[in-house]
């Protein structure tokens, strides 16, 4: 039995976990949502100020709530990147740190392999292959994940990530930050067929474009400034998870496989979750969301990964940089 303690701090959460196997043993996270909410967003500078004065606690509540010492230990993982540099390097000091004193085996992570493993989490009994759709803040993809470590990315974004087209739609709505969970609150009982908006228009079949479909929505309340709200956030939704349920489709119909995991913060998503699983029920996919919980940034799913690059053998050293931007494959 593999017991890895997990650090992320790629953005605005200060998170620790010790995670046995795919058993979540403790699980603790420190949100700066309330300290960015002032500014509309994340800023950098204030993220990597609070790591640092969070990071101790948190590390001393995940260990003391997993029940476990130092000698269960066998790993230390740590979010590399992708993110934002001062906040990432506050966790790799910490998890550098750590990992020499105590003599522990340093695992590296991508932080977007991380948000694949929020699945084993809900389903401890999945295995590749399947498809991934990774959408959040930063980052919406498609990957299809061949086996433990073995990565192929169909599609992403051309421009707006889809947590970013929320935070953005939310900005020019006056719902505040994070959008994601105040554009959702503000559709419910709108109509989703209300506005018919764009798709966005791409090359590549598995890639998506959502900067129209911003710019669409700021066309709309500057020539209807006293249109229903609830409408356009529903009709928003509504146009999201249709633009990612097609991706997806034609991502498992391009593969063959009939597996698909949904992670990332906006994996969440009320809309989004019943419409991927309704299409799910229809063709006969088997779908997989991570538990609310580990949908955001989560220090679980970093040791959750590192569980499986452990037993593979794939230490870090202790020489190891930092990364901003990263392909995932």
């Amino acid at each position: 039995m593999v017991c890895v303690l997990g650090i992320e701090t790629s953005c605005d959460e200060t998170a620790c976990a010790v995670v046995e196997e795919r058993t979540v043993l403790s699980s603790v996270i420190a949100s700066q949502i309330e300290i960015h909410q002032r500014f509309g967003g994340v800023v950098p500078e204030v993220a990597a100020r609070e790591h640092v004065l969070s990071i101790n606690t948190v590390l001393e509540q995940a260990l003391a709530q997993s029940g476990c010492g130092w000698r269960e230990i066998d790993a230390i993982a740590v979010t590399l990147g992708p993110g934002l540099i001062g906040a990432i390097l506050t966790g790799v000091t910490a998890a550098k740190t750590l990992a020499l004193v105590h003599a522990k085996p340093l695992v590296g992570v991508h932080h977007l392999e991380g948000h694949i493993y929020s699945a084993f989490l809900a389903e401890p009994s999945l295995e590749p292959p399947f498809v991934c759709l990774l959408v959040s803040g930063g980052h919406t993809s498609l990957v299809q994940v061949a086996a433990h470590g073995a990565y192929k990315t169909l599609g992403q974004t051309r421009d707006d990530a889809v947590g970013e087209a929320f935070d953005k739609v939310a900005r020019l709505m006056g719902l505040g930050y994070p959008g994601g969970p105040a554009v959702q609150k503000m559709a419910q009982g709108g109509d989703p067929q209300r506005f018919l908006l764009p798709r966005g228009t791409v090359s590549e079949p598995f890639d998506t474009s959502f900067s129209g479909l911003k710019t669409a929505v700021a066309r709309l309340l500057q020539k209807q400034p006293d249109l229903n709200p609830a409408d356009l956030c529903a009709s928003f939704e509504w146009t999201v998870a249709e633009i990612l349920a097609q991706r997806v489709q034609l991502a498992l119909e391009h593969t063959g496989l009939d597996t698909v995991i949904v992670a990332g913060g906006v994996s969440a998503n009320r809309r989004l979750r019943e419409r991927i699983t309704s299409l799910g029920i229809k063709e006969g996919w088997r779908v997989i969301f991570p538990p609310m919980r580990f949908c955001t940034d989560n220090a679980a799913m970093i040791a959750c990964a590192g569980v499986e690059r452990f037993r593979r053998g794939e230490v870090t050293p202790l020489d190891a940089g930092v990364f901003s931007r990263a392909s995932l494959s």
